[in-house]
């Protein structure tokens, strides 16, 4: 009996230490080394780099007895998390340590949502089909047969649309008021909605690149991504902090070669700006791309001549100019300048020619304000001040240490 007793003490000591090898915590700092307070700021940590020695199928952020609203992202389609991201204030100079435990067992927490995101593709009775991913031939056009012609996503302050076409345009979506409206209103509001205060379609993009949209260069102007062997659009992660989409197109024919590339687009909770991260499947050599903001008609630009471009300008978002009124825009596009050739000029947009010899990705950022938002800029000066503010603060970015592991 004795033994028995013994043994069931040693297999529950062996199930118990079981479940301990399926949970960790890890202590993190994070810092901001900046005169400014930060508030919504992102955090990402990538599960690899945590030695955590299981997958992870939930994870809890505290700060003391305060919870962190956070979400694991599957980015690569293998079912397995790859980064933890979360939003968090910290004052200037200040720093915050971070309790985040890791576990293999699922969590049924919600958190309240602060992004929203949507794919959806219309059927023969003209019912929209949600779906999160679409792949297609390079000769094939569905842009009509997707609802908003591509991805939507918004945040409290701000909406997007990408095209999925040649053209993979990146559209925006204006609000008076801070809050979702995109499930709603389905990027086109109805009268009614109009009449509650629902924003709407800000800027008729045309055949710019809208907002950061990424293009090719032929050396004279901005061009398509075209042709394409095949294009597939994705939905990766659809909050509570952030959206995650992705366009890839696969056998691109530009410059003399044959292009895999892969454009993904990250909007955070509390943010008007969007994140664009440009993946090759092999190191670039020579080639030379475009990225920067449309030239409203009759807008004013900005440039520093360092990777930010901006522009403030007034124009018919639509060419129903009846029913819509004029809408002012403020644009702009940020690229580190480790990226950037040179600033270009095209008849429809402002733009800076980016390379990375050698490696294979690039990344920058966009953002922009309607004049219409009760909580935006309203004019050139103020949003030019803006957005210097925007790019000095991505250049100072949160300095985050793993205490323990």
């Amino acid at each position: 009996m004795k033994a028995k007793i013994f043994l069931s003490f040693l297999l529950s000591i062996s199930c118990t230490a079981i479940v301990a090898q399926n949970t960790k915590t890890v202590q993190v700092q994070v810092s901001n080394p900046s005169s400014i307070d930060r508030v919504d700021k992102p955090v990402v940590l990538k599960v690899d780099d945590l030695n955590l020695g299981f997958v992870p199928k939930s994870a809890v952020v505290m700060f003391g007895s305060e919870e962190i609203p956070s979400q694991l992202d599957d980015l690569t389609g293998n079912r397995k998390a790859d980064e933890l991201a979360f939003v968090v204030d910290v004052a200037s100079g200040g720093n915050r340590t971070l309790d985040i435990t890791f576990s293999t067992e699922k969590s049924t927490k919600e958190y309240p949502a602060r992004v929203f995101a949507e794919m959806l593709v219309s059927d023969k009775n003209n019912k929209h089909v949600p779906v999160h991913s679409v792949s297609i031939p390079g000769t094939s056009n569905i842009y009509n047969q997707m609802h908003h012609h591509g991805p939507a996503f918004e945040s409290e302050l701000v909406a997007y649309r990408i095209y999925f076409d040649h053209k993979q345009t990146v559209d925006i979506y204006g609000k008076f008021n801070k809050g979702f409206e995109i499930e709603e209103s389905q990027f086109y509001p109805t009268d009614e909605q109009l009449a509650r205060g629902f924003g709407d379609d800000v800027l008729r993009v045309s055949g710019s690149c809208g907002v950061g949209g990424f293009k090719g260069w032929d050396g004279k102007k901005a061009i398509h991504i075209n042709p394409v062997d095949t294009r597939t659009m994705r939905i990766l992660a659809y909050g509570p902090v952030r959206t995650v989409s992705e366009l890839e197109v696969n056998g691109w024919q530009y410059q003399g070669k044959e292009l895999d590339m892969t454009t993904r687009y990250t909007l955070y909770a509390g943010h008007r700006d969007m994140q664009v991260e440009v993946f090759f499947d092999e190191p670039l050599g020579d080639e030379i791309f475009a990225t920067g903001v449309q030239d409203v008609k009759g807008s004013v630009s900005y440039s520093d001549g360092k990777g930010l471009i901006g522009c403030w300008g007034t124009d018919w978002p639509v060419n129903d100019t009846v029913k819509y009124a004029k809408e002012t825009v403020g644009l702009a596009t940020y690229v580190p300048q480790k990226y950037v050739v040179r600033e270009a000029k095209d008849k429809p947009n402002y733009l800076y020619l980016v390379s990375n010899n050698g490696g294979d990705y690039i990344k920058y950022y966009t953002t922009f304000t309607s004049k219409k938002e009760k909580f935006g800029y309203e004019d050139s000066d103020t949003w030019f001040n803006h957005i210097r503010a925007w790019k000095d603060e991505l250049e100072q970015p949160f300095e985050v240490k793993i205490l323990s592991k």
